[in-house]
């Protein structure tokens, strides 16, 4: 065989931390303690000064504060404030005390830079030991003007994906890490826990999860009622804006153009004043109730808001005002690409209209369109504007933290904003997101849009 005639070192090395620590040369190994040493032993100094200046900074900052900020995390302070008095000023003055929200998240925050030192260790050894396999082979070091260089050209992806990398970890990881530890604690107002508070363990989850107390009757009852609502909307919206984009495409429809337009109107309009403006029609002194009862086709108003069932009702089939448009166009991008030489194979093989439409027209949209379903149902779960500028969760039974018509995303909301249920809060935050990464993932993968990619093609 000819690879059998290589020998082992015409392979190329692997630059990886172990290696660096097992194979490196002194100044490699000692990188480990002192970084950037390993850059600078091979000329590499701007390279080498950054990994240095990077390793004094983090123990500046871990000397100054962050090792306070972690000292702090197990017990998330103690000291409350206190009122003391100033014999010299006569005066009684306030002594900070801690502050568990800060602490938590100052903790998090440190945990975060560490890892990101870590990380930053690893790529001090892994250019070190690179340089010095470089020079060994007697090949070229790239200067650190070359390596700038490269960022603009072949790692180019990079510099490209730097910012939006950075955005991610600073407006979506970080506060995901700050929400997750919160829900093991008794951060909330019941019994006044808002500036010190404890962990308290999986106590928020067996009270979220449980059917003994009220909050997990309102949990199981407001998780059953977004499954309906999801399942209702997405089917709804899919299946009649399917329908309506067949009929629109038929040739046998004319003036295609203004019917798209007419739909299209109503994404035109901002959902926000759709939705307030139709709330308001349904009220119970609105337009539709007054015009009803003018009309003499009602003696008393429609309980659109105050009935459990109606309220429930009346939002899906809004939602399916809202959405059907959407689905219409995306439907109908697919259907004018569907390939015309089917359709005519099929009529020579004399299949008929739902022949048709169940072996050819079906499968290729269900192809194109099963990730976007599986988005819009988990956008359906979520989808906070549709129930809570319709409804606001309404009917609410007396005594209750979510109302009849509220979903989990809403019903966050009230936990979080009006009641401060801020641990409650978070545990139904990590509920829905696994539940809703383990949907959008299983349902995705047994797609074929997943399993057979070329399928279509």
């Amino acid at each position: 065989m000819i690879g059998a005639n290589k020998k082992k070192s015409d392979f190329a090395t692997p630059y990886t931390v172990s290696n660096a620590l097992t194979k490196g040369g002194a100044a490699v190994k000692l990188s480990a303690l002192i970084m950037g040493l390993g850059n600078i032993a091979h000329k590499q100094i701007i390279k080498g000064l950054i990994f240095l200046a990077i390793e004094i900074g983090y123990i500046m900052f871990m000397v100054n504060a962050g090792a306070y900020y972690l000292s702090m995390l197990p017990s998330l302070g103690w000291r409350k404030q206190e009122e003391v008095f100033n014999e010299q000023k006569q005066i009684y003055e306030y002594v900070q005390g801690d502050n568990s929200v800060l602490l938590l998240l100052y903790g998090v925050a440190t945990i975060a830079i560490t890892l990101l030192f870590i990380y930053m260790w690893a790529e001090n050894l892994r250019s070190a030991y690179m340089a010095e396999c470089l020079a060994k082979e007697g090949k070229e070091i790239n200067s650190f003007g070359k390596d700038v260089k490269s960022l603009f050209d072949k790692n180019l992806y990079k510099t490209l994906m730097f910012l939006p990398l950075m955005g991610i970890l600073i407006f979506t990881v970080l506060p995901l890490l700050f929400m997750i530890p919160m829900a093991f604690t008794n951060y909330s107002t019941i019994n006044k826990h808002l500036t010190l508070f404890d962990w308290v363990g999986l106590a928020n989850f067996k009270t979220v999860l449980g059917l003994g107390g009220k909050i997990g009757k309102t949990f199981w009852r407001v998780l059953g009622w977004t499954i309906v609502w999801a399942v209702c909307a997405t089917f709804l919206c899919n299946f009649l804006g399917l329908i309506l984009a067949i009929v629109i495409n038929r040739k046998e429809t004319k003036c295609k153009a203004f019917w798209r337009t007419c739909f299209v109107i109503s994404i035109a309009v901002p959902q926000f004043v759709s939705l307030l403006v139709m709330r308001q029609m349904l009220q119970e002194h609105g337009a539709i109730n007054n015009l009803l009862m003018e009309w003499g086709l009602i003696q008393n108003p429609l309980p659109f808001w105050t009935n459990t069932m109606w309220a429930r009702v009346s939002v899906i089939l809004i939602n399916c005002w809202v959405g059907i448009p959407y689905t219409m166009l995306q439907v109908t991008g697919v259907l004018q690409n569907v390939p015309a030489e089917l359709y005519e194979a099929a009529k020579i093989d004399g299949a008929n209209a739902a022949q048709i439409f169940r072996k050819i027209t079906l499968p290729y949209i269900m192809f194109i369109m099963g990730p976007y379903i599986i988005t819009q149902f988990t956008g359906n779960i979520n989808n906070f504007n549709v129930i809570y500028l319709l409804s606001a969760g309404k009917p609410t039974p007396v005594g209750e933290t979510a109302g009849k018509t509220d979903l989990l995303v809403t019903w966050l909301y009230k936990l979080t904003v009006d009641y401060q249920y801020y641990n409650i809060g978070a545990v139904i935050g990590i509920l829905t997101f696994v539940v809703l990464s383990i949907v959008a993932l299983v349902t995705y993968r047994n797609t074929k849009a997943y399993k057979d990619e070329e399928g279509f093609m």
